[in-house]
């Protein structure tokens, strides 16, 4: 468990309740979750269907539940596999930090530049009105776009680090886009870790 002090910066968007932590996570502990979940985790590459046309999702995907309810986005339909002990250890930290007890666990682990994940709200109709999502970044950093669903001027980019820890609440999914963009730049591999309360 760390022991350090929390850095928090908030993000002062209208129509958001947006907190960052970039040292969430220690670097050890941060190196260690993603190795074990890299190698344990039983990754999978679904299809996705867009303007009629089936692709590839580009990025590999695995879903974990206290509960067995399924999660859909984008024509896909997960069903939730057990936590592991780490991931329980995981769950348990960002519960402590985030003050909700959450239910599901989606990762998603990009294993390059190429790898991307589109413009889209957290907003199914399983998560509730105003969901809290929290997603913890375990190695490469990668930019994550916000954008306004209306005033087309608002726009924010933030760096997600290794080890660091962004909870998205109030009413954010319902006024604001995210993506995690493709980049030309030869790097890493991520895991993203986002957590949120399906009833």
């Amino acid at each position: 468990m760390a022991s350090f002090f929390q850095e928090e910066v908030i993000l002062d968007l209208p129509d958001s309740e947006i907190v960052y932590y970039p040292c969430f996570l220690s670097k050890n502990e941060a190196d260690i979750y993603f190795e074990l979940l890299k190698r344990t985790v039983p990754w999978q590459q679904d299809t996705i269907r867009v303007f009629g046309k089936e692709y590839l999702q580009p990025r590999l995907t695995s879903l974990y539940g206290t509960n067995d309810k399924t999660y859909s986005y984008s024509n896909i339909t997960m069903k939730p596999l057990p936590f592991s002990n780490e991931m329980l250890d995981i769950k348990q930290k960002v519960e402590l930090q985030a003050k909700v007890t959450f239910t599901t666990c989606l990762l998603n682990l990009y294993r390059d530049g190429k790898d991307s994940n589109g413009w889209h709200a957290d907003d199914e109709k399983e998560l509730g009105t105003n969901p809290v999502i929290a997603s913890l970044t375990l190695g490469q950093e990668r930019f994550f776009h916000l954008k306004h669903k209306k005033d087309k001027t608002l726009k924010q980019k933030i760096l997600l680090e290794h080890g660091s820890l962004l909870i998205m609440g109030g009413e954010t999914q319902g006024h604001w886009l995210h993506q995690i963009p493709k980049t030309a730049r030869p790097i890493g591999e991520r895991i993203n870790l986002t957590f949120r309360v399906i009833k």
